[in-house]
């Protein structure tokens, strides 16, 4: 049996014990490991220079690993170390996870599932905004880009937008009622078109278009059965799409069609069109997208149609993005879509609180400074300095407690960092100081550098420093902790 490997922890004397703690249950037949205390109180303050500095690895060390909020570049360290190094998680609790005790390795690079997004309104748009569209959408996550016609609208731009988006190198498809437009958009250069039945299923014959079959009606199986076997009679490439239909008006039958027609036919491309849950079911549209998708995944539906129209589904693009990729992993290593990420879960977290109320007090009974720090665990938000310690659950009820009434700047930063903690607390998020919630899907990710601290906030020099000011002349701010000048 070969060494465990010997895992270096680079950490501060705040964190140690909870370090200690989490290192002490990982698998001693897989993991050694030590603890090098680069001799600063916040593990997140240490810097590249410290480091180098002030750690020593021990023998037989194969890898360090950083702790997340740490902002020193790894790749600089493992030259200077001759070790590899990373970047851990930011929370101890996730250290387990992050070193693939999961029981997997994750990885949600690849998918299987292609996104046509819709522009429903395209016959009312200029060409150069359809193209603007398309890109912004193609920028979302989105593969094809469909041109959807209007009933009794004009599309007299259909070529022409055809056109753009082929020349910037967008895949089109065109989906319409009517088969004027469809055979103006094939000869455009569309690549898909959507829908035929078998009535209008000549029109296959004569483009190079990919057709996407549906059901002379949404019940009519037989009728795309009959497209379907003509289309395997001439050998062409197709999609079959029975059609998902609203809750109330047939959702659980049309379900049980996709599931008919995948048994009857197992080996043929098959389309979704999402918008009829997404769009028609006035509900938070990442759980409902997330069901639509793994419904896919176990039938092998590997095209989907969505439309974003309603506010509720504005980020439907990223959503199914994030969901093709959850449920391609999970089915390829034959488990459940649990473990592979934060992406799919907007309003709550699975491990939502970091810290126990013991573990929070213990850590503010060795604050010596003024500044406020916030955490947030199981009993509510705890705000404490050398001072105090409060713990609630509405955070306009702290304010009499700080000692902040003549300091607006401080009272503003803290009544914001609060509320956010508040947020949080109700809603079952992870809550860091100074960062900002985290949406999945659902929100984009506020971009940082990692290998750098942060800028100095809006609330600088509004009177005694916050744990927003971090002024170059005051000091540093990291994690919510003020570190004047020259201190480590």
């Amino acid at each position: 049996m070969s060494a465990p490997e010997h895992l270096v922890f680079i950490t501060g004397k705040m964190a140690r014990a909870r370090l200690e703690k989490v290192a002490a249950t990982l698998p001693a037949d897989r993991f050694a490991w030590s603890i090098a205390d680069a001799g600063v109180k916040v593990a997140a303050l240490m810097t590249e220079e410290i480091i180098r500095r002030r750690v020593t690895m021990p023998e037989g060390a194969t890898r360090i690993v950083l702790p997340g909020r740490c902002r020193a570049d790894p790749e600089a360290l493992s030259r200077h170390f001759g070790l590899p190094v990373e970047r851990g998680p930011d929370e101890v609790v996730d250290l387990p996870a992050h070193l693939g005790l999961a029981g997997r390795t994750i990885d949600l690079s690849k998918h299987d599932l292609r996104i046509f997004s819709e522009i429903v309104d395209s016959s009312k748009m200029t060409p150069e905004q359809i193209l603007a569209k398309g890109l912004d959408l193609a920028r979302r996550g989105a593969d094809v880009i469909d041109l959807g016609g209007l009933p009794d609208t004009d599309f007299p731009h259909l070529e022409e937008s055809v056109r753009l988006l082929k020349g910037a190198g967008l895949k089109v498809s065109v989906d319409s009622f009517s088969l004027d437009e469809l055979i103006r958009g094939a000869r455009a250069g569309a690549d898909f078109l959507l829908s035929l039945n078998e009535e209008t299923l000549d029109l296959a014959f004569e483009t190079d278009a990919v057709p996407v079959l549906v059901p002379m009606r949404p019940d009519d199986l037989p009728s795309l059965d009959r497209a379907i076997e003509r289309m395997e009679k001439a050998g062409r490439p197709y999609m079959a799409d029975p059609i998902l239909e609203p809750i109330h008006f047939g959702f659980v039958e049309s379900i049980t069609r996709y599931h008919e027609i995948r048994r009857r036919w197992p080996g043929i491309e098959m389309m979704m069109g999402t918008g009829n849950l997404t769009e028609l079911t006035e509900a938070d549209s990442l759980g409902v997208t997330a069901l639509l998708v793994g419904m896919c995944s176990e039938l092998s539906v590997r095209n989907v149609l969505i439309v974003q129209v309603s506010n509720h589904t504005r980020r439907t693009v990223e959503e199914h993005d994030a969901a093709r990729r959850v449920m391609f992993a999970a089915k390829g290593d034959a488990a459940l879509p649990k473990g592979y990420g934060r992406e799919l879960l907007a309003l709550h977290d699975k491990r939502p609180f970091v810290q126990t109320s013991d573990e929070i007090a213990a850590q503010a009974a060795e604050v010596r400074d003024p500044n406020y720090r916030i955490a947030v665990a199981e009993d509510g938000v705890h705000v404490y300095n050398r001072s105090v310690h409060e713990v609630g659950t509405d955070a306009m009820a702290f304010f009499p407690h700080l000692d902040v009434a003549t300091d607006g700047g401080h009272a503003f930063y803290l009544g914001g960092e609060l509320t956010k903690a508040e947020t949080a607390w109700r809603l079952g998020k992870r809550y860091v100081q100074d960062e900002p919630l985290r949406w999945g899907a659902a929100a984009d990710p506020v971009a940082e550098d990692t290998t750098a601290f942060k800028a100095a906030g809006p609330t600088r020099g509004t009177g005694s420093p916050s744990a927003a000011e971090p002024a170059a002349e005051a000091g540093r701010i990291v994690c919510g902790k003020l570190v004047p000048a020259g201190e480590r």
